[in-house]
């Protein structure tokens, strides 16, 4: 475990993070990633994707990070999408008030809480500001949204935004990609990408800021039909924390398996019980500390508005409980809302095992006694008598019926409308598939991968820090190097260094100062594995025990125990992906 400090100070020397722009001062809630970062993040999504989409059977897409209003007024981000601001009264910075009172009081979870509720906190609380200390009770709260705004073109006549997640990306290709799964349901799509929320306060490194990626999968289900295989992860156990012991007095996380949370009701949605099994294992294959894990229920208050259920999964950082991902059930919400404000259908066409016949309810408005009766609104009249038809033929009972249009009321003769009911065969129906979302943030789960996997101990009398990374994770799988760059082994070293690179492993090069100081450095940035090339190798030494070493074999050194065994150079290659592919343990060498 780091001191927060610590972290962020290896990660900037080690190439790992740093703050954007340090030349202008920086801006807050932008990072660089540097080299190690941007191969660990790259890694940490390649092993979301191959869980997510490929052995899930998923589609990917990338969708653009701009898109027009329109898109937003039918998600509901427009409205919504907000945080409490508060603002100081004397400085003038502005900061999140339910961070204000949940870092300064026993309160959790205060963005669950109204905005009036958390204006008394302050009061009650006599809270300050963070910066100057002046106090802020009496200043109001207002709700500020968080999307970034642009404009798509010259001007202004196109407003767009940069999108707050990359769901709405498969959102609203919905029509395209259901034919591309042949409109069978269940049948999911994924993406990992940038998404920009403009937080009121960043803070704390990569846990909040205003650009980050995400990795998600939209899965579309039949509601009625469509069942997760549980029995994959039924046996998976992981600490849980509902909602109803959140709000107990004595409630505390407890640990179940995916089934028991499943039979007793705990996980009302199988589905999201499913990823949330998958979910862990995952985050556990990347280096986060199970001890330090948790799944969450959201309470109902702090629930986005597009969510029947959601859980998240937390882990602990610095001393306090962090959001990773979010698991929710969006019902058809997204797919009714871009259908209603669009001009594409976005549903899917169920086939009948059977065709059945049915009676339907039909109207053929007499429009020689809508139009002069109701003028422009003859037409909007004709089509709230459909739908009217459809939803409530009983409405067509008496001798007249009314419907409304744009606030007004009509009232129209059941005679004019040519109500009618007549027996029609049907092959199947158009229904909207429900959504299963799991999405994960990868800024979040590679800063908690580090936390987690610091380490600090003592090697040979001096200090080492060092990151306790898996393999299959880690920004480099191998370290090699010449015990010195001279009689031969540079050169040696280097073309061991293009045989495992052509095998696909990544390697760094060393032959920078002495070989403890050259094995420290890849502790720091986790290279799990480091080869040396010395004397022996050439067939010109003796091992440690006076016996000779074969030649062209090399000293191979695992990390976490510094322990070393001689390996074949031949051998190396298969040895190497086996054991950055957890196939073989550096026990079995």
């Amino acid at each position: 475990m780091s001191d927060g400090g610590d972290l962020v100070e290896l990660a900037k020397r080690r190439g790992f993070f740093l703050q954007s722009a340090g030349a202008y001062g920086g801006v807050s809630g932008f990072y660089t990633f540097g080299p190690s970062g941007a191969a660990l993040k790259q890694n940490i999504e390649d092993t979301w994707r191959d869980r997510f989409t490929i052995q899930e059977g998923n589609m990917e897409v990338d969708a653009p990070t701009v898109m027009p209003e329109p898109v937003f007024e039918a998600s509901g981000h427009l409205d919504g999408f907000d945080d409490m601001l508060v603002e100081c009264p004397d400085c003038g910075e502005s900061h999140r008030a339910d961070h204000i009172v949940e870092d300064n009081t026993d309160i959790e979870e205060a963005e669950s809480i109204p905005v009036a509720e958390v204006e008394e906190l302050i009061a009650e609380y006599e809270l300050v500001c963070p910066t100057c200390g002046t106090g802020l009770a009496g200043q109001a709260i207002e709700d500020f949204n968080l999307m970034f705004e642009t404009n798509i073109g010259p001007g202004s006549a196109d407003p767009g935004y940069l999108r707050p997640e990359t769901a709405q990306g498969i959102f609203i290709e919905f029509p395209q990609l259901a034919e591309y799964a042949r409109n069978q349901l269940p049948f999911g799509v994924t993406q990992i990408g940038r998404a920009y929320r403009n937080e009121i306060s960043p803070r704390k490194s990569l846990l909040r800021v205003r650009e980050f990626t995400q990795a998600e999968l939209e899965l579309f289900v039949d509601p009625e039909e469509d069942e997760p295989a549980l029995e994959a992860v039924a046996d998976v156990t992981a600490p849980f924390y509902p909602a109803a012991d959140q709000e107990a007095d004595e409630g505390q996380p407890y640990e179940a398996t995916i089934r028991e949370v499943v039979d007793e009701g705990v996980v009302g949605k199988p589905w999201i019980a499913y990823y949330l099994g998958v979910a862990k294992q995952w985050y556990e294959s990347i280096g986060v500390d199970m001890d330090r894990f948790r799944f969450r229920q959201h309470l109902s208050g702090e629930r986005a508005h597009y969510a029947a259920d959601c859980w998240d999964a937390e882990a602990e950082v610095d001393g306090d409980w962090i959001e990773l991902g979010g698991f929710a059930y969006r019902s058809d919400y997204d797919l009714s809302k871009h259908d209603s404000y669009s001009d594409e259908e976005f549903t899917v066409f169920k086939q009948y095992d059977e065709p059945i016949t049915v009676e339907r309810a039909t109207v053929d408005p007499d429009m020689s006694y809508l139009g002069p009766e109701f003028g422009g609104s003859a037409g909007a009249v004709a089509d709230a008598l459909e739908a009217l038809a459809e939803r409530d033929p009983d409405a067509f009972d008496g001798s007249e019926v009314v419907v409304e249009v744009d606030g007004e009321s009509h009232a129209v003769p059941v005679e004019k409308t040519n109500f009618g009911v007549e027996e029609v065969t049907e092959s199947g129906e158009h229904i909207t598939p429900h959504v299963v979302e799991p999405s994960l943030g990868i800024d979040r789960a590679l800063y908690t991968a580090l936390d987690h996997s610091y380490r600090e101990d003592e090697v040979d009398g001096e200090h080492r820090s060092y990151l306790t990374l898996p393999a299959a994770v880690a920004p480099t799988t191998v370290g090699v190097f010449p015990l010195m760059d001279r009689d031969g082994m540079g050169e040696y070293a280097r073309e061991v260094v293009d045989e495992l690179r052509g095998a696909g492993l990544a390697v760094t090069y060393d032959d920078s100062g002495a070989i403890g100081r050259r094995y420290r450095r890849q502790d720091e940035v986790g290279t799990p594995f480091c080869v040396t090339v010395d004397y022996a190798t050439l067939g010109e030494a003796r091992d440690d025990e006076g016996e000779s070493a074969a030649p062209d074999t090399v000293t191979v050194r695992e990390r976490d125990t510094t322990a070393q065994k001689r390996v074949p150079v031949a051998d190396l290659p298969e040895t190497l992906t086996a054991l950055r592919d957890g196939e073989r343990t550096f026990d079995d060498l």
